[in-house]
């Protein structure tokens, strides 16, 4: 089933009040020809009708990452100094420069012969 438009669903949500108390009867359109005037009224698409659709997506949308690609030496020294100069970033970082170096990459490049 499809989901329905404000309409049908203004109907759905009015006709939900008295559940139990009414019949429905499916008029033919060969016999019931002509809508009534309430039934084409369409309602204003504003927060107090209940089948609101808002127009837009929030502007706003956050930012997850940045993917940064060319950066100056001045950078990483502003980087490294920050680092040092932070107490617990330097507790940390004192055990890890005393590990040599082995980076996975140099561990499995092979030049080529």
């Amino acid at each position: 089933m499809k989901t329905p438009n404000r309409n049908v669903l203004r109907w759905q949500i009015a006709i939900l009040e008295y559940r139990g108390n009414m019949t429905f009867v499916h008029e033919d359109v060969n016999v019931h020809k002509i809508a009534d005037g309430l039934s084409r009224w369409p309602l204003a698409n504003d927060i107090d009708n209940p089948a609101y659709v808002p127009d837009e997506a929030s502007p706003h949308i956050p930012i997850e990452g940045i993917s940064v690609t060319d950066l100056n030496t001045t950078f990483f020294e502003e980087l490294r100094n920050i680092y040092t100069q932070d107490k617990n970033c330097s507790i940390l970082c004192q055990p890890l420069t005393q590990i040599q170096s082995t980076s996975m990459t140099a561990k499995y490049h092979k030049p080529m012969v």
